[in-house]
């Protein structure tokens, strides 16, 4: 072996130089992509990143998925699985229109200005502009993602798979469009899907509205009406009925008659429906079946028409009567000013409710009747249903199980489309004799596919697909499907789907629907739920809250590794966790320590001899500590127990490698009668004990890990089995345990923490040395007290070790499976230990007052050369003493 290393470990682990330099020599080295052909035997494991928004910067979210994520391929890499991380970023329909539209305001421009061609050729640069920002920001974080293979879910592969899937769905019957109420978003003009329907807690009005009842001549009765609670009055322009309890005997006079609407004077029947709530206002509520989703569906038991009385920009339309033309709100203002005049306005008050708006750019979000395009989802649900009950397909945690099969046993058929420019156009075109042809070829139909009208007749559908269909055939579609592809028989089904909890319904569900109908298998083996990051205090993270964490930020001040850490450290699948300072302190700390840690080693290898002689019991027992910790973490991460291996990985590296282990070695490298084979062996142990740490810690911290392997690597090839890089070496195998060494140095360890608690109960100096006692409990402790002599000396701070009678025992002993220990009562003992320790404060004192009185200019210019002599010499002899005393 070489005497020195080749490197050496800085003083301090500088993250912000090292870690793009590591990333490099990832990216050089190929490690991301997997081999040309797998190893044989090699089990595959796949996971698809789920695309983030092109136009977003990475938020904390992001920077959990890709951790979780990029803990596991690291593992089933090192592992020799046949691993491969696929990236890719979402196309992100309205996300991109919104943020186009305000950067468009700002050159004078908007979408109706350009038009669609012009749009989309603007908005193509503005991808070109953005995509990269999402991979350099994931690179920061160390991701080890295949690159050669990232796709974007408007690249050619995925719009051809986008118009087969479709038209598959088109053929089955399974796609058609018709009639149905929506999320409207009027600001960006389209249908948006539930998710994207963000619901506030705001206060708003409860408005008690008089409808005047139908009398004998057909008008309305000026001396009789039925009150009606909304807290929406511009609707009832759209109303086609009243409706109260069956049950609510405060009507029942009134079931059959109808009352008239204000200002239209239609005749709206009153029907009794379980549905309203007795509690609710007056009891009484409108129904307007065009603009509410439970007054449509009221409306339908009741076969009640649906009056639509908004445009797209929520303006009332031709129906409104005379409010014609005006804004929603505007139209509220005039209608309850209107009624109050008119003394049909019963009251209005304070009311708390609840209020959809759009998640991009916060305008309330309207239910609205359009003509849409619809995936008939039910039996696509029972089949995904069925994949995840029998088995085949797993959630974890098992308890969204219940949640997924809820959610999939009470599906409403998807509106697929969306009123956008930007995204994939359903490829669906129109005949004047209103037949419909769906095709899958890039251009289009040849002729209708019913009549036969030439291609030049039919007009195409403008409306694109909902972001959400791209996105649920992406663990195939990024594979190369609908081809038969060389990955597709690879990596197909994919092993992993890793997402957040929040969009089980909305991506996991569509996925496993799209998935089964397009390749007849599931699309991943397991799904894998995170829980949501929340401020101190329990909030969720918001930009617009000013509660949220900047990943880049926090990487630029404590390093990727700490990051990661803290996202998995503590967590499990499922839970929210807070993402505290004290959090991301603690995982500084770590990576601290595990960095000087390596240092120690590193830099106390001794002069080159061959190991030689027994293991000591220190080395014995952390190399069962390290096997017992393999096995550990190894079955955390196939478990998926992440939180788990952080933990282990945690515990291990820095409880029982740097403080108990590296300590004990401490002792044997410096002792002085032990050979020059010994201390080699010592350090080998060390240094083999370091290597597997690095392995295990890896994939959670693998920036800091790559850099010590490194220094390792340079010096001591042998034991790091020569590989360069440590994100290509072989995860770490166990050794055989053993259990003779782990419990004689749980005695050894338990004796050591009651020694120093009888330290830290009589208050005596950390650094003072102190005489103890042992009262072996049997032969064979007294064995393990004499092997670990130099090791209690040096841990507990004593000297000498006595080994007396138990009968000589104080009540105050440190009690351990080896015996009781205690401090003898003498000079030597605690009692001098104070003294010395009172002797040694008055001694510091003293010396801090003589420094600082000599290094004053002052003090040695002005005063006699006699004075400043004798205070020279009252120093040296102050510190003569502390350094008899042991300072």
């Amino acid at each position: 072996m070489a005497a020195t290393t080749r490197r050496a470990l800085a003083p301090r682990y500088d993250a912000a130089s090292v870690e793009p330099a590591i990333y490099d020599r990832w990216l050089e080295s190929g490690a991301f992509t997997p081999a040309a052909q797998p190893r044989p035997g090699a089990e595959r494991f796949v996971i698809t990143q789920p695309p983030p928004n092109v136009t977003g910067a990475l938020h904390i979210g992001h920077a959990l998925t890709a951790t979780v994520e990029d803990v596991l391929i690291r593992y089933h890499r090192m592992r020799g699985d046949d691993t491969l991380w696929l990236p890719g970023v979402d196309h992100a329909s309205i996300a991109a229109q919104f943020v186009l539209d305000r950067i468009l305001a700002e050159e004078g421009e908007t979408r109706a200005s350009l038009g669609r061609d012009r749009y989309l050729e603007r908005m193509w640069r503005f991808m070109d502009e953005t995509r990269g920002v999402i991979t350099g920001q994931h690179r920061r974080l160390g991701a080890s993602l295949d690159w050669t293979r990232e796709r974007f879910t408007m690249d050619e592969g995925s719009a051809r798979a986008v118009r087969v899937a479709f038209k598959r769905l088109w053929d089955a019957g399974l796609a058609y469009r018709g009639e149905a109420l929506v999320n409207w978003c009027p600001r960006c003009g389209t249908t948006i899907s539930d998710l994207e329907n963000v619901h506030h807690d705001e206060m708003g009005t409860l408005w008690t509205i008089r409808y005047h009842l139908e009398g004998a001549d057909g008008r309305a009765d000026p001396a009789a009406w039925i009150s009606v609670a909304t807290t929406r009055p511009e609707t009832l322009l759209g109303d086609t009925a009243v409706a109260v309890h069956p049950g609510d005997e405060r009507y029942e006079h009134l079931f059959g008659r109808s009352a008239i609407l204000p200002f239209l004077g239609r005749r709206l029947p009153i029907v009794a429906d379980e549905a309203v709530d007795r509690e609710f206002g007056t009891g009484a509520v409108k129904i307007t079946p065009a603009h509410d989703f439970d007054d449509h569906e009221l409306a339908k038991r009741h076969g009640l028409s649906a009056i639509s009385i908004l445009d797209e920009a929520a303006r009332i339309n031709e129906s409104g009567g005379e409010f014609a033309g005006l804004d929603r709100y505007e139209a509220r203002e005039a209608i309850v000013e209107r009624l109050r005049g008119m003394g049909d306005l019963e009251g209005e008050q304070p009311h708390g409710m609840v209020v959809g708006r759009c998640e991009r750019c916060g305008t309330v979000v309207e239910p609205r009747l359009s003509v849409q395009w619809f995936i008939r989802v039910q039996p696509l649900a029972e089949r995904a249903l069925a994949s995840v009950r029998e088995g085949r397909t797993r959630i974890v945690p098992p308890r969204f199980e219940k949640v997924y099969a809820h959610w999939m046993e009470n599906i409403h058929d998807w509106a697929v489309g969306r009123q956008l420019w930007w995204g994939h156009r359903i490829p669906a075109w129109y005949c004047p004799d209103g037949h419909i042809t769906v095709t899958d070829a890039e251009a289009g139909p040849d002729a209708c596919a019913e009549c036969g009208r030439p291609a030049a007749e039919l007009t195409r559908e403008t409306d694109i697909f909902d972001t959400w269909f791209s996105s649920g055939l992406w663990p195939f579609s990024t594979l190369g499907w609908p081809d038969e592809t060389p990955d597709m028989a690879r990596f197909y089904p994919t092993t992993v789907m890793e997402t957040g909890y929040d969009i089980l319904f909305f991506w996991v569900a569509r996925m496993m629907m799209l998935g089964l109908f397009c390749t007849g298998v599931e699309p991943f083996v397991t799904v894998y739920l995170h829980g949501m990051i929340r401020a101190d205090g329990g909030a969720k993270m918001s930009k617009t809250k000013g509660n949220s964490t900047d990943p880049l930020t926090t990487i630029e001040a404590i390093g990727a590794d700490a990051l990661r850490y803290a996202l998995v450290a503590g967590t499990s699948p499922g839970s929210d966790q807070r993402l505290t300072d004290a959090k991301l302190d603690g995982a500084r700390n770590f990576t601290n320590k595990l960095w000087n840690t390596a240092r120690f080693v590193l830099g106390a290898r001794p002069e080159a001899a061959e190991p030689t002689g027994e293991s000591s019991l220190a080395e014995r027992w952390i190399r069962s500590r390290l096997a017992e910790t393999v096995e550990r973490a190894t079955h955390q991460l196939d478990a998926l127990d992440l939180g788990g291996y952080s933990a282990t990985v945690h515990d291990f590296a820095w409880s029982e490698f740097a403080d108990w282990f590296i300590e004990m070695a401490k002792v044997e490298l410096r002792r002085a009668d032990v050979t020059p084979g010994d201390r080699s062996r010592m350090w080998a142990c060390a240094a083999e004990v370091l290597a597997d740490l690095l392995r295990l810690a890896h994939p959670i911290m693998p920036f800091v890990t790559e850099e010590i392997w490194a220094t390792l690597a340079s010096g001591a090839p042998e034991i790091t089995v020569g590989e360069p890089l440590l994100i290509t070496a072989p995860w770490p195998r166990p050794d055989a345990r053993e259990p003779a060494a782990e419990e004689e140095m749980a005695g050894v360890m338990e004796l050591v923490r009651g020694v120093r608690n009888l330290r830290t109960g009589a208050g005596t100096p950390a650094g003072a040395w102190l005489p103890l006692a042992i009262a072996p409990a049997n032969p064979a402790a007294a064995t393990t007290i004499e092997r670990a002599r130099a090791y209690l000396e040096a841990l507990a701070r004593v000297r000498p070790i006595e080994v007396a009678a138990q009968e000589q025992a104080p009540p105050a002993v440190a009690a351990s499976p080896l015996g009781a220990a205690w401090f003898p009562v003498a000079e030597g003992g605690v009692d001098g230990a104070r003294r010395r320790g009172a002797e040694r404060e008055e001694l510091e004192s003293g010396i801090e007052r003589l420094r600082a009185l000599l290094a004053n200019p002052s003090f040695t210019s002005k005063a006699p050369p006699a004075v400043v002599a004798k205070e020279r010499a009252r120093l040296s002899e102050l510190e003569e003493r502390l350094r008899q005393l042991g300072g």
